[in-house]
């Protein structure tokens, strides 16, 4: 006696990230053939707490609970795990995209060093996020020189000539700049990793 096929449709599955990774991320998804979707989000949202709280949520429940949910943050938001698990989502583990593409030895080094690390998303929106958020550029800079001594300027195969925004950027804080490519082979692997986590996640 023949038994009737059955199928098992497949859960879907998204990527809900900081956009400061968005198209380091998208090369990468494109180069291993993942069939997942993303959504990104603001990269200035850690400035505003409440509104990436907020944002981040809003993001999460609108994929419902029938879509597996890998988020690609740092510990940007004291809450952030518990948001994430409100939502029946994992993520990736990491204190900041920085560590995420640099890996932890390397970004502790690097921070112990006093660096700022900019990448090419926040030096070409500088003037507006970060006169909004500190509302006085001789106070931005007083900050600055008292928790760094340089500008770590992160290129990666996806980037595109932001010298002159970095500049800029070193002109309103009085840091040097130090420039340095990085690959995505960290980065690529946190998230091979996490997507192999993701689709253990129960029904």
């Amino acid at each position: 006696m023949n038994m009737p096929e059955t199928h098992t449709e497949q859960k879907s599955q998204i990527i809900v990230s900081c956009g400061i990774l968005k198209n380091e991320i998208e090369l990468i998804l494109a180069g291993n053939k993942e069939q997942t979707a993303t959504r990104f989000l603001d990269s200035s949202l850690h400035n505003d707490l409440d509104k990436l709280s907020r944002t981040l949520t809003t993001a999460l429940e609108k994929e419902g609970e029938e879509t597996r949910k890998l988020v690609i943050y740092g510990t940007c938001h004291p809450q952030i795990d518990e948001i994430v698990n409100a939502s029946n989502a994992i993520r990736t583990q990491g204190q900041n995209c920085v560590e995420l593409l640099l890996g932890r030895q390397r970004f502790t080094e690097e921070l112990s060093n006093g660096a700022f690390f900019l990448f090419e998303d926040w030096a070409r929106r500088w003037e507006q996020i970060s006169y909004r958020f500190f509302g006085n550029w001789e106070l931005m800079k007083e900050i600055f020189q008292d928790s760094h001594t340089y500008i770590l300027c992160i290129r990666t195969p996806c980037s595109g000539d932001y010298s002159e925004y970095a500049s800029r950027v070193s002109e309103r804080t009085g840091l040097p700049l130090v420039w340095e490519d990085f690959d995505l082979s960290r980065l690529e692997s946190v998230i091979t990793q996490s997507l192999s986590e993701l689709s253990l996640v129960p029904d």
